[in-house]
């Protein structure tokens, strides 16, 4: 049987959430890490766009959007029901990820610019980005997970984003007040989960032997 193939990029924030639920539900690909700046002719055929992550499921079928990826991937197995079926409704956890996608992001990306560049705005930035960061504070101080007591798809959907927002500033991080995003995020860094799905694989190229990449 055919897998599906996923083109991929380690550090790649969605490229990173797309590996992680394609771990957690249990099923195998085959992993195609690419060069942005060399992107093989099969990815751009299979979505013209160029953006990781790709998933071509099949000929006719190609998903090129993380968040899409992850849905498909939960909906085909979902054993640890991340999609809190039954006990949160498919839209609030939508809606979550969506503040993230697209307001959080745009904050980070101008924080990491702010950091980079040493901009003036550099604190004003961090301010912007705490607004979300509280908010999540706040959630993970009366339970164990974003949504409730159990884990889900928002969790994994916005990790790598914390992740890159813990890394900017580190020293400010680490002796800030964030206590329960420092035992959620650290939860994550340190788990076999987390040191599998950012594994380093020679970049591929059309002719190189497959990578398969799943849970086991």
């Amino acid at each position: 049987m055919t897998l599906p193939i996923l083109y991929s990029l380690r550090h790649c924030p969605f490229a990173m959430r797309a590996r992680l639920a394609i771990f957690k539900s249990q099923q195998a690909v085959e992993l195609r890490d690419v060069k942005l700046c060399n992107k093989p002719t099969s990815m751009l055929k299979a979505s013209p766009k160029g953006t990781v992550p790709i998933l071509l499921v099949s000929p006719s079928q190609v998903i090129d959007e993380s968040l899409d990826v992850m849905l498909w991937c939960l909906g085909e197995s979902d054993p640890d029901n991340l999609l809190l079926s039954g006990i949160v409704e498919r839209c609030d956890l939508l809606a979550f990820i969506d503040i993230f996608d697209r307001e959080f992001k745009p904050c980070l990306e101008r924080y990491k610019c702010a950091k980079r560049y040493h901009e003036t705005n550099l604190e004003a930035c961090r301010h912007h980005c705490e607004v979300y960061i509280q908010n999540l504070e706040r959630r993970l101080r009366q339970h164990a997970f974003i949504m409730g007591e159990y884990e889900s798809l928002a969790d994994i959907a916005i990790l790598p984003f914390i992740r890159q927002f813990a890394k900017v500033e580190r020293q400010w991080y680490v002796q800030s007040s964030y206590k329960h995003i420092k035992r959620w995020l650290n939860a994550y860094l340190q788990s076999a989960m987390f040191n599998k799905v950012m594994t380093q694989y020679a970049i591929w190229e059309e002719g190189s032997e497959p990578v398969i990449f799943c849970a086991s």
